[in-house]
């Protein structure tokens, strides 16, 4: 089966010049003197408090929720959001992340008079559309970090490569006449 920093080369040409840093360096486009090679497994060092990784991870299901096929928590994106800034990120790199989730829990208590974490669906995209519309402080930064974080931690998954997509591990064969009516996913190998 294909490993996940192999399928991260292959997702990042989805975001262009914009690529954020700690992905970019995850995926070896962007070599860093100050972050050594990680290995697999757990974060190095935990980057958010409690309150931050709960509303991180509600967040990271928001982006890309359970329908007919897992989410992002079933994917386990948050672990993964938190390795690749443990490991992956200068810490710089983490200011986006960290300020714009104080900054989206700030709005939501100064809104809804709750934590976003545990504010509604509803709510919880409209503090993301605001952060997409640089309604909140470092809302455009924080947003579009984030987004690439989760679609990164998303499709690099086993649950985003077998479930979400079709998983082919050798081409298959020919065929020249198999209709793309027949096509029902997207497949990666």
């Amino acid at each position: 089966m294909i490993d996940r920093r192999t399928a991260l080369a292959g997702v990042v040409g989805m975001f262009g010049a914009q690529l954020f840093a700690p992905i970019a360096r995850a995926a070896g486009l962007a070599p860093s003197e100050t972050v050594p090679v990680i290995s697999q497994g757990p974060a190095s060092v935990q980057i958010f408090a409690p309150a931050q990784r709960a509303l991180m991870a509600v967040l990271s299901e928001r982006v890309i929720p359970t329908t007919d096929t897992p989410g992002a928590l079933a994917a386990g994106v948050p672990d993964y959001i938190e390795k690749l800034l443990a490991d992956w990120a200068e810490p710089e790199d983490r200011i986006p992340i960290l300020s714009g989730l104080d900054a989206i829990e700030m709005r939501s208590l100064t809104d809804y008079k709750l934590s976003a974490a545990i504010a509604d669906a509803a709510q919880q995209d409209a503090l993301l559309t605001l952060a997409m519309e640089d309604k909140i402080p470092g809302g455009k930064a924080f947003f579009e970090a984030f987004r690439q974080l989760v679609i990164t931690g998303y499709y690099t998954s086993e649950i985003g490569m077998t479930q979400e997509r079709e998983y082919l591990p050798v081409p298959g064969e020919y065929n020249g006449e198999f209709l793309y009516s027949q096509i029902n996913k997207v497949y990666s190998a």
